[in-house]
Protein backbone atom coordinates (compact mmCIF):
# COMPACT_ATOMS: atom_id res chain seq x y z
CA UNK A 1 0.00 0.00 0.00
CA UNK A 2 2.90 2.35 0.72
CA UNK A 3 4.06 1.96 -2.91
CA UNK A 4 0.82 3.62 -4.09
CA UNK A 5 1.50 6.75 -2.04
CA UNK A 6 5.18 6.75 -2.98
CA UNK A 7 4.35 6.39 -6.69
CA UNK A 8 1.98 9.38 -6.38
CA UNK A 9 4.81 11.36 -4.75
CA UNK A 10 7.28 10.41 -7.51
CA UNK A 11 4.79 11.32 -10.25
CA UNK A 12 4.19 14.66 -8.50
CA UNK A 13 7.95 15.30 -8.33
CA UNK A 14 8.18 14.51 -12.06
CA UNK A 15 5.25 16.77 -12.98
CA UNK A 16 7.19 18.78 -15.57
CA UNK A 17 8.48 15.58 -17.20
CA UNK A 18 5.14 14.89 -18.85
CA UNK A 19 2.13 12.64 -18.40
CA UNK A 20 3.16 9.60 -16.38
CA UNK A 21 1.24 6.62 -15.10
CA UNK A 22 1.99 4.04 -12.42
CA UNK A 23 0.68 0.53 -13.01
CA UNK A 24 0.70 -2.27 -10.45
CA UNK A 25 3.13 -5.05 -11.39
CA UNK A 26 5.63 -7.45 -9.81
CA UNK A 27 4.29 -6.65 -6.35
CA UNK A 28 5.23 -2.99 -6.93
CA UNK A 29 4.47 -0.39 -9.59
CA UNK A 30 5.90 0.32 -13.02
CA UNK A 31 6.34 3.96 -14.09
CA UNK A 32 5.29 4.57 -17.69
CA UNK A 33 5.53 7.47 -20.11
CA UNK A 34 3.82 7.05 -23.46
CA UNK A 35 3.27 3.35 -22.78
CA UNK A 36 6.99 2.72 -22.21
CA UNK A 37 8.20 1.56 -18.79
CA UNK A 38 11.21 3.52 -17.54
CA UNK A 39 10.90 3.13 -13.78
CA UNK A 40 9.99 0.64 -11.10
CA UNK A 41 8.82 1.15 -7.52
CA UNK A 42 9.20 -1.77 -5.14
CA UNK A 43 9.02 -1.80 -1.35
CA UNK A 44 9.14 2.00 -1.19
CA UNK A 45 12.24 2.34 -3.36
CA UNK A 46 12.53 3.88 -6.84
CA UNK A 47 14.51 2.26 -9.65
CA UNK A 48 15.16 3.71 -13.12
CA UNK A 49 15.98 1.99 -16.41
CA UNK A 50 19.74 1.82 -17.00
CA UNK A 51 21.89 1.14 -20.05
CA UNK A 52 25.49 1.93 -20.99
CA UNK A 53 24.71 5.64 -21.46
CA UNK A 54 23.40 6.39 -17.95
CA UNK A 55 25.02 3.58 -15.92
CA UNK A 56 28.00 5.79 -14.88
CA UNK A 57 25.61 8.14 -13.01
CA UNK A 58 24.32 5.21 -10.95
CA UNK A 59 27.74 3.64 -10.42
CA UNK A 60 29.15 6.97 -9.23
CA UNK A 61 26.48 6.98 -6.50
CA UNK A 62 27.22 3.33 -5.55
CA UNK A 63 23.71 2.37 -6.67
CA UNK A 64 22.71 -1.26 -7.21
CA UNK A 65 20.33 -2.93 -9.66
CA UNK A 66 16.91 -4.19 -8.63
CA UNK A 67 17.16 -7.94 -8.07
CA UNK A 68 15.04 -10.83 -6.92
CA UNK A 69 15.47 -14.54 -6.36
CA UNK A 70 13.88 -17.18 -8.57
CA UNK A 71 14.55 -20.92 -8.40
CA UNK A 72 17.51 -20.36 -6.11
CA UNK A 73 19.18 -17.85 -8.45
CA UNK A 74 19.58 -14.10 -8.04
CA UNK A 75 18.19 -12.21 -11.05
CA UNK A 76 19.29 -8.58 -11.58
CA UNK A 77 17.22 -6.32 -13.83
CA UNK A 78 18.33 -3.25 -15.77
CA UNK A 79 16.56 -0.99 -13.26
CA UNK A 80 18.86 0.61 -10.68
CA UNK A 81 18.16 2.27 -7.32
CA UNK A 82 17.68 6.05 -7.43
CA UNK A 83 19.37 7.78 -4.45
CA UNK A 84 17.07 9.59 -2.01
CA UNK A 85 18.66 13.02 -2.50
CA UNK A 86 17.91 12.76 -6.24
CA UNK A 87 14.27 11.90 -5.50
CA UNK A 88 13.92 14.91 -3.22
CA UNK A 89 15.30 17.31 -5.87
CA UNK A 90 12.63 17.70 -8.59
CA UNK A 91 15.14 19.08 -11.12
CA UNK A 92 17.64 16.30 -10.48
CA UNK A 93 14.93 13.65 -10.53
CA UNK A 94 13.63 14.94 -13.88
CA UNK A 95 17.15 14.81 -15.33
CA UNK A 96 17.62 11.19 -14.16
CA UNK A 97 14.11 10.28 -15.38
CA UNK A 98 14.85 11.74 -18.82
CA UNK A 99 18.01 9.61 -19.05
CA UNK A 100 16.07 6.53 -17.89
CA UNK A 101 13.35 7.17 -20.46
CA UNK A 102 16.00 7.56 -23.18
CA UNK A 103 17.49 4.21 -22.07
CA UNK A 104 14.05 2.61 -22.33
CA UNK A 105 13.60 4.06 -25.85
CA UNK A 106 17.03 2.76 -26.90
CA UNK A 107 16.16 -0.63 -25.43
CA UNK A 108 12.89 -0.73 -27.35
CA UNK A 109 14.64 0.20 -30.61
CA UNK A 110 17.26 -2.54 -30.09
CA UNK A 111 14.48 -5.03 -29.34
CA UNK A 112 12.60 -4.10 -32.51
CA UNK A 113 15.78 -4.23 -34.63
CA UNK A 114 16.55 -7.84 -33.66
CA UNK A 115 15.45 -10.16 -36.43
CA UNK A 116 13.21 -12.94 -35.23
CA UNK A 117 13.92 -16.50 -36.23
CA UNK A 118 11.75 -17.43 -39.19
CA UNK A 119 9.72 -20.58 -38.92
CA UNK A 120 8.51 -22.30 -42.01
CA UNK A 121 4.84 -23.17 -41.97
CA UNK A 122 4.22 -26.84 -41.47
CA UNK A 123 2.86 -28.54 -44.55
CA UNK A 124 3.47 -31.53 -46.70
CA UNK A 125 7.12 -32.53 -47.14
CA UNK A 126 8.98 -31.01 -50.03
CA UNK A 127 9.19 -33.55 -52.80
CA UNK A 128 12.39 -34.28 -54.65
CA UNK A 129 12.66 -32.52 -57.97
CA UNK A 130 12.94 -34.63 -61.09
CA UNK A 131 16.25 -36.47 -61.12
CA UNK A 132 16.86 -36.02 -57.38
CA UNK A 133 16.96 -38.97 -55.07
CA UNK A 134 15.76 -37.36 -51.79
CA UNK A 135 13.60 -34.62 -50.28
CA UNK A 136 13.35 -32.72 -46.95
CA UNK A 137 10.59 -33.01 -44.38
CA UNK A 138 9.25 -30.09 -42.28
CA UNK A 139 12.15 -30.42 -39.86
CA UNK A 140 14.89 -30.22 -42.49
CA UNK A 141 15.69 -33.91 -42.41
CA UNK A 142 16.72 -35.47 -45.70
CA UNK A 143 14.51 -38.44 -46.56
CA UNK A 144 14.56 -40.94 -49.45
CA UNK A 145 11.97 -40.39 -52.18
CA UNK A 146 8.68 -42.24 -52.18
CA UNK A 147 8.68 -45.12 -54.70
Amino acid sequence: MADIFFSDYVIEQLGAFGKLTARPMFGGHGLFKGGLMFGLISEGELYFKVDDANRPDFEARKSQPFSYEARGRKIALSYWFVPEDVIEDPGGLQEWAAKAYAAAVRGRKAEVAKPKARRRALGPPRRAAAGRTSYQDDFGRTLPPDN
